[in-house]
């Protein structure tokens, strides 16, 4: 071989390195993992304004995490359930409650291996139903509702803990809007359970095998 076709060669060699190195450069890097998973959840919400409280749960939290950023999309749909409390004191109330998920709850997890938090807030209209006032109806109607969904913030503790795998307990605090489509009732039902201050306190368990 001679010399001018050796050298030929070897630059042809070197362009086509060149070029797969470029190609290696300009490629996108590979989508970080959608990592799904599902936890059982219980807890129950602190109603400031008459001072009861709604059970929450069992439920089961579905969640797909983007690894690579911490953020995360979850549903979580509620059983419905009872509350009871006092009218000015004295005439006991009762009414069905029913949590309606309006959108998807979103967040964000930090990744740590003991001091984990969680920062979410989930999106519920408010639903009441079979209210009873001493035993006696207030037909509120099927259709009795919060006007605006009700957004509740929930994080981890302050000093963390929430585990991505061993789960955790988050809380927060959220208001109630005004009612609508309750009947003749709807002026009570805004006077008694509107307003701020309510607590709401969740126990995430272990991921679900």
């Amino acid at each position: 071989m001679n010399r001018a076709h050796q050298l030929g060669r070897t630059v042809v060699g070197i362009g086509s390195a060149l070029a797969l190195a470029a190609s290696f450069h300009s490629a996108p890097a590979a989508a970080a993992p959608i990592l799904s998973f599902a936890y059982d959840v219980e807890g129950e919400a602190t109603i400031a304004s008459t001072g009861s409280t709604v059970g929450l749960g069992p439920a089961i939290l579905d969640a797909e995490l983007d690894y690579a950023t911490g953020e995360f999309t979850a549903s979580m749909p509620l059983p419905g359930t009872e509350t009871e409390f006092y009218l000015i004191g004295l005439l006991p109330v009762t009414a069905d409650v029913a949590f309606e998920e309006t959108s998807p709850i979103t967040g964000t997890i930090s990744p740590a291996v003991v001091q984990s938090r969680v920062d979410a807030v989930a999106s519920y209209h408010l639903r009441l139903s079979n209210i009873r006032v001493v035993g006696f109806p207030l037909f509120a109607g099927p259709y009795c509702r919060t006007i605006d969904p009700i957004s509740i913030p929930i994080s981890s503790p302050p000093e963390g803990g929430f585990l991505l795998f061993a789960g955790g307990p988050v809380s927060g605090e959220f208001a109630i809007g005004d009612f609508q489509h309750c009947g003749l009732n709807t002026w009570l039902i805004n006077a008694l359970i509107p307003g701020g201050g309510n607590q709401v306190d969740l126990q995430i368990g272990p991921i679900r095998s």
